[in-house]
């Protein structure tokens, strides 16, 4: 089939191109807008850009003239799918003009995260979730993603609130440098350092997974009804988020039906073979040092996306 058109919100910050990074090749979406702030617009992408990923930047964005991100400003009429990558102070602004403007809003923000007509998704999770948009089928609307560690942590209890039901959850995470973004934690803080705190994080950790967990009728979500106790802290890691969590659960389960639930697991996105759906969901390391950031024994399916804060 012919590729889909797509535009792509804050282009020249790290996660944009981490975004430009996967759609290069992807067999359906093809990046042919690309926005930024006014210190970028009406510049070459290869111009604007401070290209920071290991990949070269792609041939075929090399050469698109950088739009302004505020709507107000276009030259040139977005593509009606929009994968937005903007600071949440920024993103509260800007993101909903674009749904205005008939938009699909894919946002790594997590500025309307929480809004109860925009699904937080993880298709493999919760693809039910698209019943709470409301409107026409040509108006806009926006479907948020979640925050990086909610995204493992949510991702991890899935399947164990699916079979047995979770109660209560305790969770520490350990998270890596990469996810406050570039130019990250600066370097005299975090070298041979923890720092145990992360603005909003833990709130976001809280609420984020009970509200991915929860259930949809009439078009509205009620999350679900188990606490999460979160401590977060940030570590001398390059990439890779690790988390320690405690559990209990509303029914009994021995360790082998836990890991069985866990490898037995798929979602939406596995029955439609989807091409970027890993192909399990949920990996279960029995070697007994893992998972480690820089021996994780398994390939993962994508890199991580740093959190739009």
């Amino acid at each position: 089939m012919a590729k889909l058109e797509v535009g792509i919100l804050g282009a020249t910050g790290m996660v944009g191109q981490r975004f430009l990074q996967l759609l290069e090749h992807h067999p359906w979406f093809h990046a042919t807008w690309l926005a930024a702030s006014d210190r970028s617009a009406g510049r070459r992408y290869a111009d604007a850009v401070r290209w920071k990923l290991a990949t070269d930047l792609p041939e075929s964005a090399a050469d698109i003239i950088v739009e302004d991100a505020t709507p107000e400003r276009w030259g040139k009429r977005p593509p009606r799918i929009i994968f937005a990558a903007l600071d949440s102070k920024v993103a509260a602004q800007i993101e909903p003009q674009y749904v205005s403007a008939g938009c699909v809003l894919i946002s790594n923000s997590s500025a309307l995260r929480m809004h109860e007509n925009i699904p937080l998704l993880i298709p493999e999770i919760n693809a039910d979730h698209l019943q709470v948009i409301t409107g026409s089928p040509n108006a806009g609307f926006a479907v948020t993603n979640p925050n990086c560690s909610a995204t493992g942590l949510a991702m991890a209890l899935a399947p164990l609130h699916r079979d047995f039901g979770v109660e209560k959850v305790f969770v520490t995470t350990m998270q890596a440098v990469s996810g406050a973004g570039y130019p990250g934690v600066a370097s005299l803080d975090i070298l041979g350092n923890v720092v145990p705190f992360i603005s909003n994080e833990e709130e976001k950790l809280e609420t984020e997974c009970q509200k991915m967990l929860g259930t949809v009728a009439d078009r509205k979500i009620t999350f679900a009804d188990f606490t999460v106790s979160a401590h977060c802290n940030r570590v001398a890691v390059e990439d890779g988020h690790t988390e320690s969590v405690s559990l209990k659960l509303r029914r009994p389960a021995t360790a082998e039906q836990i890991i069985k639930s866990w490898r037995s697991f798929h979602g939406e996105p596995q029955k439609l073979d989807l091409p970027s759906a890993p192909k399990h969901p949920v990996i279960y390391l029995d070697q007994p040092d893992r998972p480690q950031p820089r021996r994780r024994g398994v390939v993962w399916p994508l890199p991580c996306l740093a959190d739009g804060q």
